[in-house]
């Protein structure tokens, strides 16, 4: 069986992270990630990615969420399949923090394996790929009143100020401060190598309060 997906190209890019690799040193007291790869895929290597993520992976025979009661403040693992007419989402919460008595065991086991093929598409090395160069950023700024860190930062552009940083519009969503930046602009921060993204920076704001900053690469689909 094939899933067709973008059919009128013969291959497909995608842009990936290991999480198991082990991050860069700190910059300072900001915590930096890898770089995001790219790597191109050919039609045979997404129809394989695509039968295994709906059979061996599960997402083929999945709900839409997986729950994890007992464990608070873990992320949430979220896979969409758009192919061939198969149009879903699975949320899985906790993945990857599985316990003896975990629900659904089977069926987190599987998403796992998946999550694992989808963070290594270069199998080793076998796939080329490339760094990932964002044409985009996004950063959060948020209140750091009270953190206290030796490496205090100048507030680094002339041009942006904690203002131009907003909010969503919806006043019932969660509220945290955000600006779409240029590679330009980040490379005014002066971070050695920040096209991963990092967090933790302290800035002094123009405004005279203190600020944390974390920025993180916007992929190709997102603008913002």
């Amino acid at each position: 069986m094939t899933f067709p997906f973008r059919r009128i190209f013969e291959t497909t890019n995608i842009v990936f992270r290991n999480p198991t690799l082990e991050g860069p040193a700190p910059d300072g007291s900001v915590f930096r990630l890898n770089p995001l790869r790219t790597a191109t895929l050919s039609e045979d290597q997404i129809q394989d990615l695509l039968a295994y993520a709906l059979g061996e992976g599960s997402l083929g025979i999945a709900r839409a969420q997986y729950d994890f009661g007992g464990i608070a403040d873990a992320s949430t693992g979220t896979f969409t399949v758009n192919a061939g007419g198969i149009k879903k989402t699975v949320a899985v919460y906790a993945l990857g923090m599985d316990t003896a008595d975990v629900p659904d065991a089977a069926a987190r086991a599987a998403f796992g394996r998946l999550a694992d093929r989808l963070g290594n598409f270069d199998q080793g090395g076998s796939i080329p790929t490339d760094v990932y160069a964002p044409a985009a950023y996004r950063a959060v700024l948020m209140d750091g009143t009270g953190m206290v860190v030796p490496d205090v930062r100048a507030w680094p552009w002339k041009a942006i100020a904690p203002s131009d940083f907003k909010g969503p519009a919806d006043p019932n969503a969660f509220q945290i401060a955000t600006r779409t930046l240029t590679p330009d602009e980040v490379a005014a921060l002066k971070i050695t190598d920040p096209k991963g993204g990092f967090s933790g920076m302290i800035v002094n704001g123009p405004d005279g309060k203190v600020y944390s900053l974390a920025i993180r690469p916007l992929l190709p689909d997102e603008t913002e």
